[in-house]
């Protein structure tokens, strides 16, 4: 059986988009109005993989390709450029920014298999050639370091993206063992803040601890994100094995005793969940 290509999910995308035999919801939509559905499908993908529910991240993969096609056609429509010019773009800026995979600047080219790379200096390179990409746009004026980081990602990837970009131009701890004393460091502020009562102190200094715990994930090489996205998905499945345990018993939480939920938690735990 034939399987449907790209060059289909551009027709079907234009087809949806046709003014005079399309569909009309789909007609109505702007840049504005997909925007919010966009950041959904990402976040869909996300949970899929720390849920490791492959195969819905199959489907959740495709939904966000249809979002890039769904803008792609919006723009094209306005003359403003089109799907083919997307790709375009972002091959040309890939092998740009992978020097160290293609050192003749071409598709084409490819570095000796046996020469090593080390990921710090690709990190910084990468860092280095984005910089000069956006000086190179802008002869006004030079935007900060962090101007360009969109106003609309999620605290913590915001809090990623910019501890990555300061760690790119050397401002940065130099190792883990110094993000640990600056995370003890917050705990103590932050419950000195409480006892004070000082609402907006502790405010504040959560907001540190959670910056720091941030900082502290990439240090020790791990995604937050991610991280956080999987310890969200085992306390639904611990806690959903506890309800169940409750309902099966006639008992509802608020009947135990949080040393009761605790063991309960612990045999969740126990079960692997």
């Amino acid at each position: 059986m034939a399987r449907y290509t790209l060059e289909d999910l551009l027709n079907l995308m234009a087809r949806l988009r046709d003014p005079e035999t399309g569909c009309p919801w789909d007609i109505r939509q702007d840049f504005a109005s997909i925007a919010p559905y966009t950041v959904e499908e990402a976040h869909e993908v996300a949970d899929a993989i720390a849920s490791a529910d492959y195969p819905h991240l199959e489907e959740e993969l495709g939904d966000l390709l249809f979002q890039v096609i769904y803008h792609a056609r919006m723009a094209e429509e306005q003359s403003l450029f089109d799907f083919s010019s997307v790709l375009d773009g972002l091959v040309e800026k890939l092998i740009r920014r992978h020097p160290h995979v293609f050192p003749d600047g071409t598709l084409a080219s490819s570095r000796p298999a046996n020469e090593a790379i080390d990921e710090a200096d690709v990190r910084r390179r990468w860092q280095e050639i984005k910089q000069g990409e956006k000086q190179a746009l802008s002869s006004k004026k030079l935007s900060g370091l962090l101007e360009d980081l969109p106003a609309s990602l999620p605290a913590l990837k915001s809090a990623q993206a910019i501890q990555a970009k300061a760690a790119g131009q050397g401002f940065d701890w130099p190792d883990a063992a110094r993000v640990f004393d600056k995370l003890r460091e917050e705990i103590d502020e932050l419950e000195q803040a409480w006892r004070s009562g000082d609402t907006a102190a502790v405010r504040d200094e959560t907001g540190d601890l959670l910056f720091s715990c941030v900082n502290l994930a990439r240090h020790v090489g791990v995604d937050a994100e991610q991280s956080l996205l999987g310890c969200n998905h085992k306390f639904r499945r611990r806690f959903s094995y506890i309800e169940s345990y409750l309902k099966a018993q006639g008992k509802k939480l608020q009947d135990c005793s949080l040393s009761e939920l605790d063991a309960l938690w612990n045999d969740a735990k126990s079960l692997g969940l």
